[in-house]
């Protein structure tokens, strides 16, 4: 007699497919928003694949879990402090000075050159992205989240507070904090 998989079996396979779904969703905005927050890709690439082996250990969690979205971004940055916690005292590479050089993975907008730039724009391009990127890094740990949640992310402010057990108001008095010095130490060319 063969008798039919249990339904429990089609039901344990929906929270592994809805995981991978995610993650090849979100790859991208994660591995960039690691990528910030230890401070070199090979950290921020091994991060990565422990959250998703830490998603993919609790995956009975799945079912329950409102957004998923945030769920795993917030597994994402506390597997990103600890490295960043680790990593301090190793020799790490620093961050790639000329964004041309970034990978492609990592790098969520894309700033290539128009025909009609005038010579000098790549390199005008490429000081202001240094300077953006060495203003972020010299944010505060908690306005740093918030803005990379958000901008590399994609998330909003009610799932930036899910991930990160804030309340709203303070996701956002973060995020006008953060931008407020990265437009101190950028300047506002708008």
């Amino acid at each position: 007699m063969n008798d039919p998989p249990p339904a429990d079996a089609a039901c344990d396979s929906a929270p592994a497919e809805r995981l991978e779904s995610l993650f090849r969703d979100v790859h991208g905005e994660l591995l960039g928003t690691l990528f910030y927050l230890v401070g070199n890709l090979e950290d921020a690439r091994d991060a990565l694949q422990e959250t998703f082996l830490k998603c993919w250990r609790h995956q009975q969690q799945v079912p329950d879990v409102e957004n998923l979205k945030a769920w795993v971004f917030r597994i994402a940055l506390n597997t990103g402090r600890d490295v960043r916690k680790t990593a301090w005292n190793r020799r790490r590479k620093p961050l790639v000075s000329d964004p041309s050089q970034a990978p492609d993975d990592v790098v969520s907008v894309n700033h290539r050159l128009r025909t009609s730039d005038p010579p000098d724009a790549e390199l005008i391009r490429n000081e202001e992205l240094c300077r953006l990127r060495d203003a972020v890094l010299h944010l505060r740990e908690e306005e740093q989240e918030v803005f990379l949640l958000r901008q590399n992310g994609g998330l909003s402010y009610p799932q930036i507070a899910a991930a990160t057990s804030l309340p709203l108001g303070t996701v956002k008095t973060r995020m006008r904090a953060a931008i407020g010095q990265l437009r101190m130490a950028v300047g506002e060319t708008s």
